[in-house]
């Protein structure tokens, strides 16, 4: 396979880069931090959009589309809200050739419009929970822009729940952090992730606790996939999100929020791509084979066709490459940046013998295989490299996660990797002190990786590393 990719152990930042030009997933938009996201990149995102959807509405949760403009008062409703997002917002302040007597926000996060209409939909406990969800674009004013990591502007889901009661607000958190976010990180994506509890220092604004999925990416550093947040009471006095009880008082709301953007498909990309492109999870591949005449004539192209109807019927993605026009070699090479699970290649010598070529990308293995046996054996090995590439990317942090005692082993050890220390021996002054090398506390687990219910419980582990 020619070399078409700055190799990632030679410079990692412009391997991502040039993956993302040469696999034609997405371009820079005209304004600085801003993407294009390409068809071969938007069918990907389309793919994980449909199964983390499917995922929340079995959490009992409805989607909704709130305004992109938000009333600047009513970010300054929540006070440690607005200082968290002041410096990432954009600000609308003329609109129809005349100055707006209202600065108007490009919505960073939608907890306070939503809020609004939560105050004005809930009446009383009968009501609750409600629960919403909304795919749409944000923007936060990025500094620092890289394509899917950080732009200014970016897709995701929000979620934005009201509850009862604090434990009824604290479960569903949990139950979205766990059954939809975590389950759709290892079982579609392929990613194995942590999820922990963030510290008070890296809480999301104005939540009382915000838990997050940190995975590790290919050059070791961390990256954070998904976030879920208790707000508490904040936002529902604030808003006014207030109902009659059971027992005729009244009572303020419990409210939640969680959300995931197109950063998981930068995280996708970094974990699993090698210097060949991209390797996609057959699970989530928009095409998982691919069927290539590799030199047209002697029946090669009707073979092509019956195997695609074949593989089709089995319920493959499968799509049908029969260009004779375009080099086989640069087909082939398209299809590896691209990151297609298989690719059947079909060519007369193989086929003079009832056999094609079955290439796996994963393993980058190539295999003769009779024609009839394709089915089977393409079904077999999409379930096969689907596990693999969990497994490696499990093993991968596992061989770079190292467990010390002190602050400053930690540090050291976060340069190359990540470090599980004593939360104990680091602390809010040790965070600082962390931050100010570069290495931040990615997330607080229990000795035995599970979720705290506090940051306070004893015995808490922090995971240092460098991150995106």
């Amino acid at each position: 396979m020619a070399r078409v990719l700055t190799p990632r152990a030679e410079d990692f930042p412009r391997w991502y880069q040039d993956l993302i030009a040469k696999a034609k997933l997405a371009d820079n938009g005209p304004v600085r931090g801003t993407m294009v996201i390409r068809p071969v990149g938007y069918a990907i995102w389309e793919r994980m959009q449909a199964d983390m959807d499917a995922r929340i509405k079995q959490a009992g949760v409805q989607n909704a589309y709130f305004p992109l403009f938000i009333p600047e008062s009513y970010l300054r409703r929540e006070a440690d809200h607005v200082e968290g997002f002041s410096p990432e917002l954009a600000v609308v302040t003329h609109a129809g050739g005349k100055e707006l007597s209202e600065p108007l926000v490009v919505r960073p996060t939608s907890e306070t419009v939503i809020g609004e209409f939560m105050a004005k939909w809930v009446d009383s406990y009968r009501d609750l929970p409600l629960l919403l969800n909304q795919w749409a674009n944000v923007v936060r004013w990025e500094l620092r822009p890289r394509t899917f990591l950080r732009t200014t502007e970016f897709l995701w889901q929000e979620g934005h729940t009201a509850h009862a009661s604090e434990a009824d607000a604290r479960e569903h958190a949990r139950d979205v952090h766990r059954n939809v976010y975590e389950a759709f990180m290892t079982d579609f994506l392929a990613i194995p992730v942590v999820p922990g509890r963030k510290t008070r220092k890296e809480r999301f604004a104005g939540a009382t606790n915000t838990m997050t999925v940190e995975a590790m990416m290919g050059d070791t550093k961390a990256l954070q996939m998904g976030t879920s947040h208790e707000l508490g009471q904040n936002f529902a006095k604030a808003f006014d999100i207030s109902y009659s009880s059971a027992a005729g008082g009244v009572e303020h709301a419990w409210t939640t929020s969680w959300g995931t953007s197109t950063r998981m498909l930068g995280g996708l990309i970094m974990v699993h791509g090698d210097d060949n492109g991209l390797r996609l999870p057959p699970v989530m591949a928009p095409v998982q084979v691919q069927v290539m005449v590799v030199k047209a004539g002697d029946g090669v192209a009707e073979a092509a066709t019956q195997l695609f109807q074949d593989l089709k019927t089995a319920g493959v993605r499968v799509k049908l490459d029969d260009r004779s026009d375009v080099p086989f070699g640069r087909r082939a090479v398209d299809a590896e940046l691209q990151g297609i699970p298989i690719r059947i290649e079909v060519g007369p010598r193989d086929l003079a013998t009832g056999n094609v070529t079955i290439a796996r990308r994963v393993d980058g293995s190539k295999t003769p295989t009779a024609i009839g046996d394709v089915v089977g054996a393409v079904t077999s090995a999409l379930k096969a490299d689907q596990q693999r590439l969990y497994d490696e990317a499990l093993a991968f942090r596992a061989a770079n996660t190292v467990e010390v005692k002190t602050l400053g082993d930690a540090i050291e050890a976060a340069q190359t990797g990540w470090a599980r220390v004593p939360w104990s021996a680091v602390g809010e002054d040790g965070e600082a002190e962390a931050n100010g090398k570069a290495v931040t506390v990615r997330c607080l687990v229990r000795a035995d990786g599970s979720m705290p219910d506090s940051g306070d419980e004893d015995g808490l582990v922090a995971i240092l590393a460098r991150s995106y």
